[in-house]
Parts: C-alpha cells; structure tokens; sequence
C-alpha cells in the first residue's frame, strides 16, 4: 500500500529552517489564485479548537484527514485531487484538512514530523495511509481504491451517515456564506466557542441564556438544537444505538437514540419519520418525549424545507 513507502517529509516540524519548503511557500489564501484549493463541498478544515468535535464525528461517517501545510504549494494537487474524489462521493466520506504549522500539537499526536500524511478516521480510529508525496501511481491507487474500501469499512462497521454538505467551494454565494458565518452575534459568542471546542453541553445552555433573553432568536434556537443533538449522541456507537432500536421496537428512548443518530448523519427525513411512525403503531403513551424531541428537530432544517411541513402535519394528526 502507498502509506508503506519511507517517509520523505515535505515541511519540517523538527525546528530546522527546510528550504525547500521556502522555495515552494505562497502567500495566496486557500481559493485565491495562486493560492491552495479551498475547503467546500464535504471539504472541512480542522484546527485544535475543532479537533475533538470531528473525531466524535467520525462515529458517524467516515473522514479521510490530510495532514498539509496550505501556503505549500507541492501539496495543492494532492488536496485538490483528494478533494474531488471524496466531493464525487456526496458525503459518503469527508475530507478533513489540518494545517500542522499553525496546530503543531495534532502532528504530534499522529506522531508525524511533517507534511503530507493521510489517515483514515472511523469511529474515532485512525489508520495511517500515506506519509510523504504520493507518486502519480500512489495517488491514482488513492482515489481509485483507498478512498471507496474506507467507505465499504465504515459501512461495514455501521458508520453509514452522510457528512454535511457546506456548498460549492468555488462559488461566489458560496465565498459569501463562509465569510457571513465567520459574523456571529455578540450575544451568540460564547455558545459559539464551546461549540467549536467540542463542549456542547457548555453550548447548548449558553444559547439557552441567549432564547431566555430573546425567544425568537431563530439561529440561536437552531444552534441550540445542533448542541443537544451532539451532546447526546456524537460519540454513540452507531451500530450499537441501531441494534438496540431493532431489537426493542417499543422502547422511546432507543427509538430517540437512533433518530438521533439519523439526524447527525443529515439522514433527516428517517429520523422524522422514525419517531413518527413510532406514535403511529400504537405508542400513543409516548407522544410527549416524541413531540419534543420533534419540536428540537423542527427547529434545525430551513422553515421551507418541505420535510419540516409534512412532519409538522403529520404530528399535528396523530396529537389531535
């Protein structure tokens, strides 16, 4: 396999001035020209402040993480090759990017000395995959084989959500929407953080405070529901949580277990339909953990979203 090869680093993280890695340094950002692929699509960049909250994530679907430095430019081919295979598969598995300059401390925690290295992330464990430029041949093997058997393994192990999806990197709106969601609120500051440091229980009863100020704050009520969400379930065990549905078809909780899941994997029409159909087949006596866990859910996707009309009807019919 390509990751079995000697390691030939590209950018040092030993201490040592590598000049060859000065020859090859741009200053573009990341979707500028002459700058690095940018992130978009199922392309996520990851930090230190974020790290704890993809790896929970990976219970859920597959990620694929590239260890890079974004201002080399001998590894924007590489990213955006990557990048491509894994956006083609429409987020049967994401691409995390992590700049190890700027977070030294996650390249010490795969025990790498310096950029590339690829590894797997599923369940929470990583496999190591390349470390080192890939030769063309390397590459080819990359995306033509590595990247689907990661899927075929996830699957195999119950990993089988969809990654989110955050738009076309290269378009305008796209640009658009990245630099608005860098515009968070004042009031929505301090939930955001916790959020983003993977503490969303903190998260969830800091945009608490921010609805008891205002109740129709409708982003902090969605965030709200994004933190509850991922405070019960991130790190669930998805095979688990499903068995556990399948095998006690009249316990709420385990059906609100799974629902969960279905809803962090994007899957959000079976979680609706799930609980729904549960009241239905007779479990009227357990409408209200139901309806609320709903009511959480509704306030997630766009109020457009034609999945959120049905589901409100449909529980409207079966309360009255």
């Amino acid at each position: 396999m390509a990751g079995q090869r000697p390691f030939n680093p590209g950018v040092s993280l030993a201490g040592a001035v590598d000049l060859e890695a000065l020859k090859h340094q741009v200053k573009a950002e990341p979707g500028q020209a002459g700058g690095a692929p940018a992130a978009g699509g199922y392309v996520i960049d990851t930090t230190e402040n974020t790290f704890q909250a993809m790896v929970q994530t990976s219970a859920t679907f597959p990620i694929l993480l590239l260890l890079w430095v974004p201002t080399d430019d001998r590894l924007f081919d590489m990213a955006r090759q990557l990048g491509d295979a894994v956006n083609q598969l429409n987020g049967q598995i994401q691409l995390s990017r992590i700049d190890i300059a700027s977070n030294p401390s996650i390249a010490q925690a795969f025990q790498v000395q310096g950029a590339p290295a690829l590894f797997a992330l599923i369940n929470g464990r990583p496999m190591p995959i390349l470390q080192g430029l890939p030769s063309a041949e390397e590459m080819q093997q990359i995306v033509d084989a590595v990247i689907p058997n990661l899927v075929a393994s996830a699957q195999q192990a119950g990993v089988t959500g969809s990654a989110p999806y955050s738009g076309d990197p290269d378009s305008d709106a796209a640009n658009s929407a990245a630099g608005a969601q860098e515009q968070v609120p004042p009031e929505h500051q301090e939930a955001y953080m916790l959020a983003q440091q993977g503490d969303y229980a903190g998260a969830a009863a800091a945009y608490e405070k921010v609805l008891e100020a205002d109740p129709n704050d409708a982003r902090a009520a969605r965030e709200r529901a994004k933190a509850l969400l991922l405070a019960r379930s991130a790190s669930a065990n998805v095979r688990e949580v499903r068995a556990a549905a399948a095998d006690n078809p009249d316990d709420v909780e385990a059906q609100l277990a799974v629902a969960d899941i279905d809803m962090i994997g994007g899957q959000i029409q079976d979680a609706f339909d799930r609980l729904l159909d549960f009241v239905a087949a007779g479990h009227k006596a357990d409408i209200e953990p139901v309806r609320k866990r709903l009511l959480e859910y509704f306030t997630i996707p766009e109020p457009t979203d034609e999945r959120l009309k049905r589901a409100r009807r449909r529980l409207a019919t079966l309360m009255y």
